[in-house]
């Protein structure tokens, strides 16, 4: 909670300015049953005309400087709290932004959806209560009590009788519902969950045919959260009968005693009415009360939530000895002794892995489903760190650059081709910020994308659809080799990155990454691929089994040897 209140720290003044503004409507709701009495006692009873019309004008007045209040009141809580909600969902994002992988996995996506959208607007709306209505409610019932005490002590006495019993049945109250409404969130995260699934996996669900599966899936999750809301949003419901029947019974007793006491001339009928009419407003307010107490546990399940983001904390950052502007000049690769397995898990990935790929050289890198290479490549950018050994980039330990400072040399092509929604320039100029027209011609050129671009209806302006949908798995792979290639990258990394291509755009595609300056690290499952490598890394099972090029092994790993028979004899499979 108070990770996130520190954002409540710029808008400081205009709450204050939004909390004088609410004591001043307060003021004026509490004197408005007094300025009543008057006008029964003096000017009703008395036929006194002269003093209807002074404290009915009175009572204008006032109303009038409380509707002025009111709406400026509004005006600030609004400033404050959509100021607050801003920076928190900034505060948030940028957090998220600076997650490692590992980080990332503790979190679902659409659990960090959800609190960036709809805990952060409970936190928000809750502010927004606080300054408008939240602290006025109980400073009304204290009012309330107080002035109906000036009035009358014994009628006023009564009113308060229930008033303890039902504060401690709020605390209550809001102790249980906070505990609830969090499990709501939760269920609400479970929604999200399915719902984003299945959004991404459409086509996938229409070509299986699991449109039924898919919406009883959905079904059950939705089930889920609307019986846990209607679970809890019923304890909330109880509590305004509750308070309702204890305040007009109290009411009825004042208007019980208060008739034998106007009878015998012992109090005024004024002095009635406005016991009464704060015996109504102290109702409403206990009313709004249990309202506002489910807001605010809402509010501060949904804040507990932002406050586990904004506290996880980073577990791969730069060493303090980092240097920010290490530059890459050979691009040489070295692995000594490297051991690496994934947090909370006791399984390592790879063993013992030493290898050196010299500047300017390009790694194939092969192995089975698992055998660890994609994670061989996550290791070089520190997308993770290694459990032991060392990661040596022109003979210095990688961990001795900053983070951005190494990423930023690294052109990184993954597996799954993502593309953002945007024409496909832009696409291709988020690899690099402020990339000349000339560099993103050039890398499509080199990426073999060029031509199906300029036959797209806009060309280069044409809109990619969210994650590419309106592009062939060939297209995407070739424009995110493109965003790679538009940073002219020390180190390129290409995971799997020509699947999708025929052999022959894929030969011109290597052909062309020759003339860059750059170590080139390929996985691949294609043997036609490693052969035009300068060195091969065949991975087993988290082991580097052989090291060496396409006729070294050959010669010497049956492993290799069993790869390019599969692929080269007759009835071999051409992607095991």
């Amino acid at each position: 909670m108070e990770k996130v209140i520190s954002y409540l720290k710029p808008y400081r003044w205009a709450m204050t300015i939004a909390w004088m503004l609410m004591l001043v409507e307060l003021a004026v709701e509490l004197w408005h049953p007094m300025f009543m009495a008057n006008i029964i006692d003096e000017g009703i009873l008395k036929q006194d005309l002269n003093a209807v019309m002074k404290w009915g004008g009175i009572m204008v007045g006032m109303s009038l400087l409380g509707f002025i209040a009111g709406i400026t009141n509004s005006y600030f809580s609004a400033h404050a709290s959509q100021g607050f909600g801003f920076d928190v969902r900034s505060a948030v994002f940028k957090k998220v932004q600076s997650f490692s992988f590992n980080n990332l996995a503790q979190f679902q996506t659409s659990s960090l959806i959800t609190r960036l959208t709809n805990d952060i607007t409970q936190i928000q709306n809750t502010l927004f209560m606080s300054l408008r209505v939240a602290l006025r409610t109980p400073l009304l019932i204290i009012g309330g009590v107080t002035m109906a005490f000036l009035v009358n002590v014994k009628l006023a006495l009564i009113l308060v009788l229930p008033i303890p019993i039902l504060l401690l049945v709020l605390i209550w109250m809001m102790k249980k519902t906070g505990q609830l409404f969090r499990f709501v969130q939760d269920k609400l995260d479970k929604v999200n969950n399915v719902m984003q699934e299945n959004l991404t996996s459409i086509r996938l669900i229409k070509a299986f045919i699991r449109k039924n599966f898919e919406e009883n899936r959905f079904g059950k999750a939705n089930k889920d959260l609307r019986e846990q809301t209607v679970k809890t949003l019923r304890l909330v419901e109880l509590l305004g009968p509750l308070l309702l029947f204890f305040m007009n019974l109290a009411i009825l007793f004042i208007l019980w005693f208060a008739a034998a006491d106007v009878h015998q001339a012992r109090v005024n009928v004024g002095e009635v009415v406005a016991i009464v009419n704060y015996g109504f407003r102290i109702t409403m307010a206990l009313s709004m009360l249990s309202w506002i107490i489910m807001a605010f546990s809402r509010g501060t399940a949904s804040s507990q939530r932002i406050t586990e983001v904004l506290r996880t904390p980073i577990d791969l950052e730069d060493d303090v000895s980092a240097l920010s502007d290490k530059r890459i000049q050979t691009g040489r690769v070295e692995f000594q002794d490297v051991n690496f397995k994934y947090p909370g898990t006791d399984h390592y990935v790879l063993q013992n892995i030493s290898f050196t790929a010299n500047a300017g050289e390009t790694i194939a890198v092969m192995g089975a489903t698992g055998a660890g290479k994609s994670t061989l490549f996550q290791l070089i950018p520190r997308l993770y760190d290694v459990n032991e050994g060392i990661i040596m980039i022109d003979g210095q330990d990688i961990r001795n650059m900053t983070l951005q400072s190494l990423r930023k040399q690294i052109g990184f092509v993954p597996q799954e081709s993502i593309l953002f929604t945007g024409s496909v320039e832009s696409n291709i100029a988020w690899g690099k910020e402020g990339a000349s027209a000339e560099e993103i011609l050039e890398s499509t050129k080199d990426a073999q994308i060029y031509k199906t671009i300029q036959e797209l209806p806009k060309g280069f302006q044409t809109k990619v659809g969210q994650k590419g949908v309106n592009l062939s798995g060939g297209q995407k792979q070739r424009l995110s080799i493109a965003r790679a290639l538009v940073r002219t990258p020390k180190l390129l990394f290409l995971d799997d990155s020509t699947s999708a291509l025929d052999m022959k755009t894929e030969a011109k595609l290597l052909d062309a990454l020759e003339k860059y300056d750059s170590t080139i690290f390929i996985i691949t499952q294609k043997i036609t691929t490693a052969m035009k490598t300068d060195q091969i890394l065949l991975l087993e099972e988290g082991n580097l089994v052989a090291c060496g090029n396409h006729e070294t092994l050959l010669r010497t790993s049956p492993l290799y040897q069993k790869i390019y028979q599969s692929q080269f004899t007759k009835g071999g499979l051409a992607d095991v």
